[in-house]
């Protein structure tokens, strides 16, 4: 069952000219190339953890063993990101200061062909420094234990059914990315951390986000993507995953598509066509309607 309409939020700008953190990717712009991980470091300021043995070692079993079903890491983003809002509104229900920041409940999925990034947004329940350091790779909070007891009892073929049920399945987000970047803020906390980890390391990073509170509540998860998994920058390809897999998703989720429209330039001595960048933020669900909210793109004139 779907549930939710398309609906277009018309803003019109020439693609070369939005900015990263416009876009949702200040993060992929303020450090390395996302296609040059080797070159990428992290800030001074940052503080550096070693990944727990368990953890390591499910990571290798997840990405060797799904490296041809790849799409699945969305699956999962969209699923942490759906139970981190079910989780804020549970607890605003008794503590309703917690929405102060945004009384929004939804997901947001940008990309950024030209930089190769992709990102997944959320105003859930957010996480503190030491939540960041525990759930992201150091304790075993996150079912790492009970996942790799699972594994050998069963075929290893059928990894992308257990990375969900034990709660493993952010690390699925390597399967496509360089490098993946977790910016979150708590309700309860009053700054805003990072979490960056590279593919293959057996470190993470963690320092408070340079932007500030931009989040005021939830948690931004920004894939730095393979040379690979480029594709998953893409508008269409994103629109039908992300229809399929937010099926059963209470929660709007929005995705910014970004095209270039051909329009008219006039002046008095020659007439040429040039691209102008749109970018639309869509509600997944239903099929799209080309007549609503539409506006018809008319000539421009110098």
């Amino acid at each position: 069952m779907r549930f939710h309409r398309l609906a277009f939020a018309a803003a019109v700008f020439a693609i070369g000219s939005l900015s990263p953190q416009n876009a949702g990717f200040a993060l992929a712009a303020d450090n390395a190339s996302p296609t040059a991980a080797d070159d990428y470091s992290p800030p001074e300021n940052a503080e550096n953890f070693e990944f727990q043995a368990e953890v390591n070692r499910m990571m290798d079993i997840v990405v060797n063993s799904l490296y041809q079903n790849k799409d699945v890491f969305l699956r999962e983003l969209i699923s942490n990101a759906s139970d981190a809002l079910d989780k804020i509104r549970f607890l605003s229900l008794t503590k309703p200061e917690l929405l102060k920041e945004n009384e929004d409940f939804e997901i947001r999925i940008e990309y950024d062909s030209e930089a190769n990034s992709l990102t997944i947004r959320d105003s859930g329940v957010g996480m503190t420094r030491n939540d960041l350091v525990e759930n992201l790779g150091t304790v075993a909070r996150s079912g790492t234990t009970k996942f790799l007891e699972a594994l050998q009892e069963q075929d290893k073929n059928d990894v992308s059914g257990l990375i969900g049920k034990f709660g493993v399945g952010f690390y699925s987000s390597f399967l496509v990315a360089d490098r993946v970047t977790v910016a979150s803020k708590n309700a309860a906390d009053s700054t805003q951390y990072v979490w960056e980890s590279r593919n293959g390391e057996d470190k993470f990073h963690i320092y408070p986000d340079p932007r500030g509170n931009s989040l005021g509540r939830g948690t931004e998860i920004t894939l730095h993507l393979k040379e690979d998994a480029v594709d998953y920058a893409d508008g269409d390809r994103l629109r039908n995953l992300v229809s399929h897999y937010s099926e059963f998703v209470t929660h709007p989720i929005h995705l910014r598509i970004t095209s270039t429209t051909e329009v008219e330039i006039e002046d008095d001595e020659e007439s040429s066509e040039d691209g102008e960048g749109k970018t639309d933020d869509i509600e997944v669900g239903e099929e799209e309607d080309s007549s609503e909210d539409g506006e018809e793109e008319k000539p421009k004139k110098n």
